[in-house]
């Protein structure tokens, strides 16, 4: 089974992704915001380049493998197919990104924004990377996969790296996981270093909570408003040991927590994500993680590819 990743490598990608990504702010809301007491950190990583953290690992992926002239093919519900299609473009490849039907529209259009082609691969995450699978066997392209894969991984354990420098004294953190590839990441960079990472999901889409109860990767029924960011149905055996060996627990939040969390984020801090972004303050809000007394919190903000129906809906 897998182990963590060396920090050196987490280390080595950001060096290698320095100059293509931004170097996101953390934000320190102040005692009380939100109605929690203690210190609460937030890393703003949704002002990433093409709206989320994902950026990180493609670029890391793309300049450490060869690509080939058939360009690069991903498999994503929206914000890996708008980072990968960012990351090609500026790296002068072609991209061609199989969505789930379920997929927003904002995030289709910003992934044909940058340029690439969009394909409509199946009804749900899983039938996209299946029809992702069959394109990269056809054509020779390079697999650019959103969470099972190293390169992957260890360009979203950078988002830790950073926060680390700026906040090193937090206790626990608290990062929203879809396929698992973000929490494997950044807990893989704070593994054995007395902090606490916890992963927050979806109660209708755990597949990470799943894995860790049954002792292995199994499928999950993916039915959850924060489906299209992070709906994956099986964390895969990568994700699955890093975190068997990494990760705190899994806390799981109702869509009704995300759902207020977005509106605390903009009503308290006037910041607008999508579901996903939300979700890790959620399990603040809902109780489904309670920290102690003192106990310095960091709350990642992942996400912010939300269309002007979803902005409206947070008046």
């Amino acid at each position: 089974m897998a182990a963590p990743l060396p920090r050196e490598t987490i280390t080595a990608a950001h060096a290698r992704i320095a100059g293509r990504i931004r170097r996101t702010p953390v934000l320190r809301p102040g005692p009380d915001t939100f109605g929690l007491p203690g210190r609460l950190s937030l890393k703003l990583e949704f002002l990433q380049h093409a709206g989320s953290f994902k950026t990180r690992g493609a670029f890391n992926t793309m300049l450490s493998e060869t690509v080939p002239a058939a360009g690069v093919a991903a498999a994503s519900g929206g914000n890996h197919g708008a980072a990968v299609a960012y990351a090609a473009r500026q790296l002068g490849h072609a991209a061609r990104i199989f969505v789930p039907a379920i997929s927003s529209p904002a995030k289709i259009e910003a992934i044909r924004r940058q340029g690439a082609e969009v394909v409509i691969g199946g009804a749900r995450y899983a039938d996209a990377q299946e029809a992702c699978d069959r394109h990269v066997a056809a054509s020779g392209a390079l697999r650019v996969h959103p969470f099972a894969a190293a390169g992957t991984i260890a360009g979203q354990g950078t988002v830790a790296l950073e926060w680390d420098e700026d906040e090193p004294d937090l206790d626990t953190i608290l990062v929203a996981s879809g396929g698992g590839g973000l929490v494997a990441g950044m807990a893989s960079f704070w593994a054995g270093r007395g902090k606490r990472v916890v992963a927050v999901e979806p109660e209708g889409s755990c597949a990470l909570h799943a894995a860790l109860a049954a002792g292995g990767p199994v499928d999950v029924p993916v039915e959850s408003i924060a489906a299209d960011s992070l709906g994956a149905s099986n964390v895969g055996d990568l994700v699955f040991g890093i975190c068997r060996e990494t990760v705190d627990h899994v806390a799981l939040v109702p869509d009704a927590a995300i759902v207020e969390a977005r509106r605390a984020l903009w009503r308290e801090c006037r910041i607008a994500v999508e579901p996903g972004g939300a979700a890790a303050l959620a399990a603040l809000l809902c109780g489904a993680y309670r920290p102690a007394s003192g106990e310095r919190i960091g709350v990642l903000v992942c996400g912010a590819n939300v269309d002007a129906e979803g902005l409206a809906a947070l008046a």
